[in-house]
């Protein structure tokens, strides 16, 4: 860990709590409402989501499966994230939006004309919002939860 952490605090509270209160439960809560506040489908908000954890190595980001209604991806899901541009486990918009994390993650200068003609013909102007607030909320909060060495003890809160 990179943080010092006082003896017997939990790392993620302390952090995410206690270390910067005027900023810390600001962004636990909009990381909690990418995920309590979707109207996207499960398996293209998995992509997106999981294609982001493999670009931050987040080791908690990377175990973790999103569930709806007692409803989880499927086995095997998380090595087809990584194969996107070629597995034959997923339609157009789940296609997408792992192409767009990954995009929005290591080319957001090249997203040009031919990528969103693309996105508007497959996502509403409403979900694209939706899905670049998670995706940024997802790069930034996974990212940080690596950097700081937090993300072997993270776990997200009930909700």
């Amino acid at each position: 860990m990179n943080i010092d952490i006082p003896e017997g605090r939990d790392p993620i509270e302390y952090v995410w709590g206690e270390m910067v209160p005027g900023i810390g439960p600001a962004a636990a809560n909009f990381s909690m409402s990418v995920y309590a506040h979707t109207t996207l489908g499960l398996r293209e908000f998995e992509a997106a989501r999981l294609r982001i954890a493999q670009l931050n190595g987040c080791v908690f980001c990377l175990d973790w499966r999103t569930e709806r209604d007692g409803e989880k991806v499927e086995d095997g899901f998380l090595d087809a994230v990584a194969e996107w541009r070629t597995t034959d486990a997923f339609d157009d918009r789940t296609r997408l939006a792992a192409e767009y994390a990954e995009r929005y993650a290591l080319d957001h200068h090249g997203l040009d004309d031919e990528f969103w003609a693309r996105m508007t013909a497959c996502y509403s102007q409403v979900e694209i919002v939706e899905l670049s607030m998670s995706i940024g909320s997802w790069l930034a909060f996974g990212r940080l939860n690596h950097v700081l060495g937090l993300d072997a003890m993270c776990m997200l809160p009930k909700r």
